[in-house]
């Protein structure tokens, strides 16, 4: 018996104006035994580094010789905002799709984005499960988000492991948000809709790789292997509360200058009414905006970036549907 098997293959996703490839790897972990095949990705975002780090460490903690299956590894999705560590991509490259996060399953004849996701597609597609992993800002509590009312999904989520799970409406279920923000060419909600449970991991800072973090979601593709049964081993029992998003935004009203509250901190249980903090003018010192949360819930994001435009994000609330539990 041989003790399984690693291959890196360079893939090319689009190739630029000047004919410049864009490429990424494709890392693909084979057992002896027969098994379900595992799709994580990282990096659609390019800013978004800790999952790429995430993996680079999976790939060292791997027990081959114990794998059943497949698991195929693309730790940067997106090479060109990887270098840019940006969000989007530049407007010269995709005006039509800055974001790669809104395309799939691509176009291997469309813009940039959807000819690189049409790419990548081939390999989801021979997946039972997906996890692509993102990282919020500075300021967010890890999460797991999922298509609200599949239940796969759901358990693949639970298995990852964070304290909080935030179940997701689509299409005609979601709010206006959805359509205008073409949320549903996520690649989890494209993939949950092809009928592979699907999550995204939202684990905490971008920029930088946070040890602690990395940790986390080390841990957390090792369970979701072990509860596919890619991996022999018991998923321990985690006990995550489960929200609602689209549900708690608090968005700033006027321009200026955001001090949050002190004492707030994400991951506290709030109410309705409980002040996330004051806008004022820079140069006036007048108070612009006391903002305030409209429900009870969850604080799982709360910007510490103190220049605010009117409309910008201050803060997010999942409004729980479940205390902390499992199915």
């Amino acid at each position: 018996m041989s003790d399984g098997t690693h291959t890196a293959e360079q893939v090319t996703l689009a190739r630029l104006p000047s004919g410049v490839a864009l490429t990424t790897t494709v890392h693909t972990y084979r057992g002896d035994e027969p098994g379900p095949t595992l799709y994580v990705q990282a990096a659609q975002h390019g800013r978004e580094v800790n999952g790429t780090e995430v993996l680079r460490r999976f790939h060292e903690r791997l027990p081959l010789e114990s794998l059943s299956g497949t698991v195929i590894a693309v730790p940067v999705a997106n090479p060109l905002t990887f270098d840019r560590v940006s969000y989007t991509t530049p407007e010269p490259f995709d005006s039509v799709n800055p974001n790669m996060n809104r395309v799939w399953p691509g176009d291997p004849n469309g813009s940039l984005h959807q000819r690189m996701a049409a790419r990548l597609w081939e390999y989801v597609t021979t997946a039972d499960a997906v996890v692509d992993l993102h990282t919020g800002s500075p300021d967010m509590l890890p999460h797991v988000v999922y298509r609200a009312g599949d239940d796969r999904s759901r358990t693949l989520a639970d298995a990852f492991g964070t304290g909080l799970l935030v179940a997701e409406r689509t299409g005609d279920d979601a709010p206006d948000e959805w359509s205008r923000r073409d949320f549903d060419g996520k690649l989890r909600v494209t993939a949950a809709e092809k009928g592979m449970p699907a999550i995204t991991p939202e684990l905490g800072h971008n920029k930088q790789i946070l040890e602690e973090v990395v940790a986390d979601g080390v841990a957390g593709v090792l369970d979701v292997c072990r509860y596919l049964d890619l991996l022999p081993g018991t998923v321990p029992t985690h006990n995550p509360t489960v929200g609602r998003n689209h549900a708690g935004q608090v968005t700033a009203a006027e321009s200026g200058l955001f001090r949050p509250t002190p004492t707030l901190e994400v991951g506290d249980v709030i109410e309705a009414g409980t002040p996330i903090g004051t806008i004022y003018h820079p140069t006036t010192y007048e108070s612009l905006h006391e903002a305030h949360v409209d429900r009870d819930g969850v604080l799982y994001t709360l910007t510490r970036e103190a220049t605010v435009t009117a409309g910008d994000s201050l803060a997010s609330v999942a409004v729980v549907d479940e205390g902390p539990s499992r199915p």
